[in-house]
């Protein structure tokens, strides 16, 4: 409800958590939990040689409590992991026009013999999450390879969110999009409802269409109000909204925090249907007031009937619609377990979307819908049959992406920062390449932070980086020249952990993270290759 690839080969070492470690933090050749789990046995490459250059001892400031995990220094691309989506973050997505829905980069070449500076790198486009249909799993895109010739950087910027339309608008601070399939859906409402304004108000002539357009815009705003009652909703229960899309068969409101109680998650879906009976009730009152036989008259019947549908519709009890959201926090209230609750609202919605299926133009053709019964297959009757095929595989897709999405939110709290760090060793700005490597093999360690002569970490030395410096160069490449400068978004705490690890690398998208103790001290380094390897992890694993 909330919205939600990346190229990257990691590299053995840190597979698996482990249990978080108590007690005061410990220097950097201590071993962190993801040091302790099973390696390939390969370490940074180093290589001695006698024309290079001594190293003065380097600033060891605490690296942290159990230091993190180690692994090779891979040449991989990294990055932060994008959360659902989606698109995707996750979303509650409801067919409707009967429906809408709540809801690395390559190596631096080696650099010249007198900078050690790599060059410069590129940043792919990156993957959106989302919305509460559920999103797949969220994946890493590719990150800068941000540096400068003198090897400082500039900061990560975050990536733009995506668009999905033309933006409307941004009530309550809300943006609403108008997606391009909309405009489908406009011209087929227009076509449609024309052809029934002919036989009613033969007298308009072709100024039916101008009639019928009206009368889709007005019908669009109304499913608008339906996703602005979620929206107000969720603003009430302090859930970020992420953006309302009107779009093919409905609408969409990408709230990007599940509900914290049954309670809640109940009266969040129940806005929407109750505020289109609202309006069916407004219009109907309208009604009263002018002639039936005239455009207005025809107009608020028409809103009148399908506000109705709209409101009938989601209420049926099956995921992704809002009545599918009402089982679940039902279910969720009478086990204690939201999961549960997920997979029954779930199935129900498969089951709704196979009677759809077949129930949908067996009713048509039946004449049980108000129509008369047909005895021959004809244009109505294969148009019937795809209206059906299209909202039975919007169901059947929104209950499975609800499943993903609960299984997801499921094994997040797996995701913890202080079991995924890897152990760092602290290096001075000029310290040489060869003999950095040479103290993190010592140490056990996998990760460089270049720190200043008194202890203060100043910047983190790529892995790609490194990567990319031939060895027979590393004795005169000093670290400062593969490091990247670090911002306040790139120091981490060890305790972050689920969606509050994941929000925190979205927010500065790195390869590396700084990971750092309440008190200051260094813990270690965070890779965004093994967030997404762990993430892949847990969601293979049954729940």
């Amino acid at each position: 409800m909330d919205e939600s690839g990346g190229r990257g080969q990691p590299r053995s070492g840190n597979d698996e958590s482990a249990d978080r470690h108590a007690g005061a933090p410990a220097r950097a050749a201590d071993p962190t939990p993801a040091d302790e789990q099973p390696t390939d046995g390969r370490r940074f490459p180093s290589e001695q040689h006698d024309d290079a250059p001594e190293a003065g001892p380097a600033a060891t400031p605490p690296a942290g409590p159990d230091g993190p995990a180690d692994d090779s220094a891979a040449d991989q691309d990294s990055a932060t992991p994008e959360a659902t989506p989606a698109g995707d973050r996750p979303s509650l997505r409801k067919p409707g026009p009967t429906g809408d829905s709540v809801t690395g980069q390559n190596p631096g070449e080696a650099p010249a013999p007198d900078s050690g500076a790599p060059d410069r790198g590129q940043q792919p486009s990156t993957p959106d999450p989302n919305s509460r249909t559920e999103p797949a799993a969220p994946g890493i895109g590719d990150r800068p390879l941000a540096h400068s010739a003198d090897g400082k950087g500039p900061a990560p910027q975050r990536p733009p969110e995506p668009r999905g339309g033309l933006l409307m608008g941004r009530p309550f601070g809300v943006p609403v999009y108008v997606a391009p399939s909309w405009f489908l859906v406009a011209a087929l409402i227009t076509w449609v409802f024309g052809g029934q304004l002919e036989r009613v108000l033969p007298e308009l002539g072709a100024a039916r269409y101008l009639v019928s357009l009206f009368f889709a815009v007005a019908f669009y705003a109304s499913v608008l109000v339906h996703e602005l009652a979620h929206t107000v909703a969720a603003l009430r229960f302090k859930l970020p909204v992420r953006r309302i899309q009107l779009q093919f068969f409905g609408g969409v409101s990408e709230i990007e925090k599940e509900a914290e109680t049954p309670g809640r998650e109940f009266v969040l879906a129940f806005v929407g249907p109750l505020l289109s009976l609202l309006l069916a009730g407004v219009f109907y009152l309208a009604m009263q007031t002018v002639d039936p036989g005239t455009v207005p008259g025809v107009l608020l019947a028409g809103l009148m009937i399908s506000n109705l549908i709209v409101a009938a519709f989601n209420l049926l009890p099956g995921l992704p619609l809002d009545g599918g959201r009402m089982l679940r926090a039902v279910v969720w209230k009478i086990t204690g377990r939201p999961m549960t609750g997920t997979v029954a609202a779930a199935w129900v919605g498969r089951a709704l979307a196979v009677s759809v299926l077949i129930g949908l133009p067996l009713l048509t053709h039946s004449g049980a819908l108000g129509s008369d019964a047909v005895d021959n297959v004809g244009m109505d009757t294969v148009l019937d049959a795809l209206l059906a095929a299209i909202l039975a595989a919007i169901i059947w897709t929104g209950a499975g992406n609800s499943l993903r999405m609960a299984r997801l939110r499921e094994h997040l709290p797996e995701l913890r920062a202080r079991a995924l760090t890897r152990r760092a060793v602290p290096v001075e700005t000029h310290t040489p390449l060869s003999e950095a490597l040479r103290r993190a093999n010592t140490a056990g360690a996998r990760a460089l932070v270049v720190v200043d002569a008194d202890g203060k970490p100043l910047s983190l030395v790529r892995e790609a980086a490194i990567v990319g410096v031939p060895e027979h160069r590393r004795p005169w490449v000093a670290v400062s020249g593969l490091a990247q400068d670090l911002t306040d978004g790139m120091r981490v705490s060890a305790e972050l952990s689920g969606e509050e690890l994941l929000d925190a690398l979205r927010a500065t998208p790195a390869t590396e993270y700084l990971v750092v103790e309440e008190t200051g001290e260094i813990y270690g380094v965070l890779s965004a290759a093994d967030v997404e390897r762990a993430f892949v992890k847990a969601m293979a694993r049954p729940s």
